[in-house]
């Protein structure tokens, strides 16, 4: 069987490593791979990267790079070149700014001597209700040949039907507080869907035990592997 860890994403919304490492390292156990959004790169930049890397952690570098295309492969080359795991686009840039990056991911991690970081292409934000740009983004992401996409757990059919994997954020425990997310799913829903990855955060970092929600969401996550085909 599937080992639930490897599917889950830990949110390291905070304002230093320490801070980061104090959320993450309790919570290994149940989380191979971290997330670093803008708040903690803006706060340590490359360094909390490194930091979390090292302390064996997969690392998502959740940056959602959109620029010219120029600019998009140097910023994924550099981020290649730090050793992550995943490193995302914005899928409204267009097919040539996706397809830039992904070059640069590859210069980097040539560069380097490092794997080549997984590439994901972000559709619509699960805190946005219309879809309405969904389909065009998902194509986008696929002609460019991204590894991947981000987007809300409803919207993984869609991906998987392309031959994308998908990692999906919006995950809230049952009865969970959707905060300021229009589109959630639960874990064991979102894997019933296809998801590939799992991105968990306020629903575990704000929990009153944080240990124990994140043993729920492993349970849910690892009946729902044992019963979805593939």
């Amino acid at each position: 069987m599937p080992e639930p860890r490897d599917h889950l994403v830990l949110v390291l919304d905070v304002d230093s490593i320490d801070d980061a490492l104090a959320i993450a390292r309790p919570l290994e156990p149940w989380f191979a791979t971290v997330k670093v959004g803008y708040q903690l790169y803006a706060a340590e930049g490359p360094k909390a990267l490194e930091a979390l890397r090292d302390n064996g952690f997969y690392v998502f570098a959740d940056l959602k790079l959109h620029d010219i295309p120029n600019t998009v492969e140097h910023g994924a080359r550099n981020l290649a070149k730090l050793g992550v795991s995943f490193v995302n686009f914005h899928a409204a840039g267009g097919v040539d700014m996706l397809r830039a990056g992904i070059d640069g991911l590859h210069g980097g991690a040539a560069d380097a001597g490092t794997e080549v970081p997984i590439s994901l292409a972000v559709t619509v934000l699960t805190s946005e209700a219309s879809t309405d740009a969904l389909a065009q983004r998902m194509q986008f992401a696929r002609e460019a040949q991204c590894d991947g996409v981000v987007c809300a757990g409803n919207d993984a059919p869609m991906a998987r039907d392309l031959g994308l994997r998908t990692m999906v954020p919006g995950i809230r425990l049952e009865g969970g507080d959707a905060h300021d997310q229009a589109r959630v799913n639960t874990p064991a829903d979102a894997i019933a869907n296809g998801a590939d990855w799992l991105v968990i955060g306020r629903a575990v970092t704000e929990a009153e035990e944080p240990e124990i929600a994140a043993v729920e969401v492993t349970r849910a996550v690892a009946a729902a592997l044992g019963s979805t085909p593939g």
